[in-house]
């Protein structure tokens, strides 16, 4: 085997024309054979082998530099860059991760789990060689569907300015998850169907190079390229808008076609100036169920390699994305005014559905976070109920907008937050531990979290009856189905007690609730008390004014950060009105990155099991009571 012989990106450089496409072909068979096993981001990859295996030609890695955007399309680089042999791993708990990490190799010069970062980051790493003098390549690799961020668009308007060689390489398949939407998803349409726009200016450009110009006339040269563009190629889009923002635009090209990628990246090597190379791929290339359905084979669990049918577990319980999906058209058949709004994460949320119920009130608006985010504040102000489906983790790219758009405002948006808590596989960019800490402190917010997929509908319903904003915070997958106590109606800023016991008080925070009940079950002896807090702003006042009477500890439940979370604000509220009560926190410590691995791994690791609360609970009962 070809692959056999790659253990760095050198190795690459004295294969014969046969060995790469054989090369190829190896690579696309351990793709589907890992993750198949694996899950992970399959589609992405089959869609950028001949690109990879070409970047990995022409530049001199490490010295150069390739900065991935998301970086999930990054294994057919990992393969290629001395971890062939741990590739088997990837996504497993201890393995490789499913996304660059500059700690795991030294080619893996940026680390990135979130969309449209690239170009920002590599244009940093340009202007910091052009400081030092040095001359090495930094290249940016980015789908067409980051250019619905507007963080691309920054570093795109100022990387134009770029006086010296920088490379961005669009990676454009027509998708990001679902398929792309808005206005540059339709003008990259336009020129898919127009390769000519190079032509047309090295065709200006020969022609204003025979005109008898002077010296000072020559300079106006590359400004009248762009004209010659327009006058030669006259669409009514064309490339020009590349050009206009300093870019020499190379492209549209084949890229499947190694040959054509190799000799277009060497051009763009040449050329002193930022360089966008457009190149067209397919997404899940080489594998016919990931090309029919790249949207399912973008990222996925296992399955069967030889017809790529999902396996999917018997009898598998509803998720929180699937109980939000219902719970959106539960509550806009009976209120008009909901709006449901995603950003590029239909399937994920669990929104698509809503969709397709309501497609005039669903809202898509890409990659972009922060445009959600005050988009809904404007449809607040005119009357509408906006809900805000989005990630914990991406929700951190609109902090500004909630702050300033949302909660200083006090318009009522409904973040609903899924993926909160430990996301497994998908490693630290991608868990959700910081949204409590970084919305409690805001004013006029409501914060709650469901303890089940059942307790979602009313806490949704209960959210779009305040005047206010709301979090809704829920996590990956689902809950254990255990524990079904009918759940006790929503009332602002109230808890719920489910067990009553003495001594101990456990406050367990969304579905952090399952293990306490677990702990409850497992005590022998004395039992806690169990309290499925609902809130943690406001919280219930009252009822831990109650405890305090009547409890000496309580422990609290969180799959968040420590740091400034749910058991921080109880806490501040026990310290702040002297209550006699001790409080023990179990969550994350602030200065953890959890790596990917299983969530009920990820959960035993920071203690949020039945056993391991119950085995604090035990040990709090003897401990001597402070003063």
């Amino acid at each position: 085997m070809v692959i056999q012989g790659i253990d760095s990106p050198a190795d690459l450089k004295g294969l014969t024309r046969p060995e790469i496409d054989k090369l190829a072909q190896e690579i696309r068979d351990m793709l589907i054979a890992v993750c198949a096993q694996n899950g992970g981001h399959l589609a992405p990859n089959l869609g950028v082998v001949e690109l990879t295996l070409a970047l990995h030609r022409v530049l001199d890695l490490p010295k150069d530099r390739i900065v991935w955007d998301v970086s999930h399309q990054a294994y057919v680089h990992k393969l290629l860059t001395g971890r062939r042999d741990l590739f088997p791993t990837i996504r497993k708990g201890g393995g490789l991760s499913g996304f660059a990490m500059r700690s795991e190799s030294e080619y893996d010069c940026f680390g990135a789990g979130h969309a449209s970062t690239s170009v920002s980051a590599a244009l940093g790493m340009a202007a910091a060689r052009d400081l030092a003098k040095r001359d090495e390549t930094i290249v940016a690799v980015l789908g067409d569907g980051a250019l619905t961020g507007g963080l691309a668009y920054e570093a795109i308007n100022n990387a134009g300015q770029l006086k010296s060689n920088f490379i961005v390489i669009l990676n454009d398949n027509e998708m990001s998850i679902a398929p792309n939407v808005g206005s540059i998803a339709s003008y990259l349409s336009v020129l898919r169907s127009k390769p000519l726009s190079n032509l047309a200016r090295k065709t200006g450009k020969t022609v204003l190079d025979h005109m008898p110009l002077g010296g000072m006339a020559k300079k106006a040269i590359e400004s009248a390229e762009i004209g010659a563009m327009r006058f030669i190629a006259p669409a009514e889009k064309a490339a020009v808008i590349f050009e206009e923002l300093g870019f020499r635009y190379i492209g549209p090209i084949d890229g499947h076609n190694y040959d054509a990628v190799v000799d277009a990246l060497n051009t763009a090597k040449q050329i002193p100036r930022a360089v966008l190379l457009h190149v067209r791929t397919v997404k899940g290339k080489g594998y016919e169920p990931a090309e029919k359905d790249a949207r399912t084979f973008h990222g996925l669990g296992q399955f069967d390699k030889a017809n790529g049918q999902v396996i999917k577990k018997p009898d598998a319980p509803q998720t929180f994305s699937q109980a939000f999906g219902e719970a959106m058209i539960r509550v806009a058949e009976t209120d008009p005014r909901v709006i449901g709004i995603t950003a590029a994460m239909p399937d994920g949320t669990g929104l698509a559905k809503f969709g397709k119920a309501f497609p005039e009130r669903y809202f898509d608006v890409g990659i972009a976070e922060a445009h959600a985010v005050c988009f809904a504040a404007g449809a607040a102000t005119s009357g509408y109920k906006p809900v805000c489906a989005i990630y914990s983790t991406f929700l951190q790219r609109a902090y500004d907008q909630i702050v300033h758009d949302v909660c200083i405002q006090n318009l009522p948006v409904i973040f609903c937050m899924d993926r909160a808590g430990f996301v497994g596989d998908d490693g630290p960019t991608h868990m959700g531990l910081y949204d409590i800490a970084y919305l409690r402190t805001l004013p006029n917010i409501t914060l709650m979290a469901p303890r089940n997929e059942a307790e979602l509908l009313p806490m949704l319903q209960h959210a779009l009856r305040l005047s206010g904003p709301v979090g809704i915070r829920y996590p990956r997958a689902s809950t254990s189905g255990k524990h079904t106590d009918p759940a006790a109606p929503i009332v602002q800023g109230r808890a719920e007690v489910l067990r009553r016991g003495s001594g101990v008080a456990l406050l367990a925070y969304g579905n952090t609730v399952d293990a306490a009940l677990d702990a409850y079950d497992l005590c022998t002896g004395t039992k806690p008390t169990v309290v499925n807090m609902r809130f943690a702003k406001p919280l219930d006042e009252a009822l831990l004014m109650e405890l305090a009477d009547t409890h000496s500890h309580v422990i609290t439940l969180e799959e968040h950060s420590l740091a400034g979370g749910f058991g921080s604000a109880v806490v501040e509220f026990v310290s702040d009105h002297g209550l006699g009560l001790a409080v023990e926190r179990i969550g994350v410590p602030n200065n953890a990155l959890v790596q990917h691995d299983s969530q009920p791994k990820q959960r035993a690791l920071f203690g949020l099991t039945g056993e391991h609360v119950a085995a604090r609970v035990a040990s709090v009962l003897v401990a001597p009571v402070r003063p």
